[in-house]
């Protein structure tokens, strides 16, 4: 079964899951020629690892805390908070509680 991309106009939910969010995984919104949305879950105490993307990103914290590794500082993002980095730089993620998050992603030509 294909997964479903959310079409140019169409409005996505993003509210926060509440008790829903343990059963939920992460999940694409949509993807484009230069362009990546997705609903990212981080289980209290889940990590992942160290990596980076060559595109600009940004992680809007729905819902929860998590703590963002940086190369010289760590960041904690909690809901409602934004964070905008610059594509290639290295970063790593941890779930310090259950966590939704917005990640976008400026995907290089």
């Amino acid at each position: 079964m294909a997964i479903h991309h959310a079409e140019a106009g169409e409005v996505v939910d993003l509210r926060p899951l509440g008790g829903k969010l343990k059963e939920t995984k992460t999940t694409a919104i949509t993807k484009a020629d230069h362009f990546e949305a997705i609903r990212l879950i981080v289980p209290a105490g889940a990590s992942i690892d160290p990596h980076a993307v060559a595109g600009d990103l940004t992680l809007l914290c729905l819902e929860g805390r998590i703590k963002l590794g940086l190369t010289m500082r760590e960041i904690e993002l909690v809901a409602g908070e934004w964070l905008y980095l610059t594509g290639g730089e290295t970063h790593s993620v941890k779930g310090l509680e259950d966590s939704s998050l917005l990640l976008t992603i400026l995907l290089k030509r």
